[in-house]
């Protein structure tokens, strides 16, 4: 599935200016209860009050199998 929600400008302070950056290393987010290396975490940032306005794994599939 791919994102579809189009930002435009920030909730907080309507700033519309807006970065992607994102999270690795040991910022990485793991599935509970199953053995993977993991996904990197991306943000939607704005770059006028540091908002960060969505945040989302780079690689969804790592994760299927792991609620209930």
């Amino acid at each position: 599935m791919k994102n579809t929600t189009k930002v435009i400008e920030c909730p907080k302070c309507g700033g519309k200016e807006l970065g992607k950056g994102k999270h690795s290393g040991y910022g990485v987010m793991y599935p509970e209860n199953k053995m993977s290396l993991g996904s990197d975490v991306e943000y939607i940032i704005c770059t006028e009050c540091g908002f960060i306005i969505e945040s989302y794994v780079k690689k969804p599939e790592k994760f299927k199998g792991t609620f209930f």
